[in-house]
């Protein structure tokens, strides 16, 4: 589902991402473990379209990024902190972002929401959301197209124990549905119950573990 060839990532001088190859598995869990500033980041960056690698080839779902998509055609994502208009609700923020391709109405976009646990009903605007519920939200953005990848980055990050036992629950849920997904966390816990392969990255080099 993602294949990745050579793939290199220089910042002037600096190396983030070093000839990188791999392959992640459709319906499989990956995690991608290493400190900050070991490249996890700028890879997920360049799988997902938004930075272009210095040199060798990105496919995702059999498109070559770059080559014959600038973003793959299906894929949910969350890098770093999700942005929301603050005065908006979480259904109106979702419902402007669906705007965008028109491929899904309200119905997918409220199962979204309640399957990360948040109330599509609710009028609370997003500014006064707790950390976590902002990462709930961010997560429903990801799966409401009903993707056929998930890459992300940090996904617990913000939750209570509760919350991060829910979103464990979709994400096991997801990859029952056939979904290939992508993650990155520092909690070990996470990556040993949700991973079905492991890689780790160190100074922009992906090395194999599980």
């Amino acid at each position: 589902m993602i294949r990745l060839e050579n793939v290199t990532k220089t910042f002037g001088k600096v190396s983030a991402v070093k000839q990188i190859t791999a392959e992640f598995q459709d319906g499989m869990i990956t995690g991608i473990v290493g400190r900050n500033g070991s490249g996890k980041t700028v890879l997920f960056k360049m799988i997902c379209g938004l930075m272009k690698p210095s040199c060798g080839d990105i496919w995702v779902n059999g498109e070559h990024i770059s080559v014959d998509k600038d973003f793959p055609s299906s894929i949910g994502v969350i890098i770093e902190v999700p942005g929301f208009l603050p005065f908006q609700s979480g259904y109106r923020n979702l419902w402007e972002l669906a705007a965008i391709k028109h491929h899904i109405g309200k119905q997918e976009i409220e199962d979204a929401i309640r399957r990360v646990g948040l109330d599509p009903s609710s009028r609370k605007p997003v500014g006064k959301y707790s950390l976590g519920m902002r990462q709930r939200l961010g997560i429903a953005q990801a799966i409401m197209e009903n993707p056929d990848v998930l890459v992300l980055d940090e996904p617990m990050n913000g939750l209570d124990e509760e919350g991060v036992e829910d979103i464990r629950g979709l994400l096991l849920e997801l990859k029952g549905e056939g979904k290939t997904i992508l993650i990155a966390s520092h909690n070990r816990e996470d990556i040993e119950i949700l991973c079905d392969q492991v890689y780790r990255m160190k100074s922009g080099e992906m090395s194999r573990e599980k």
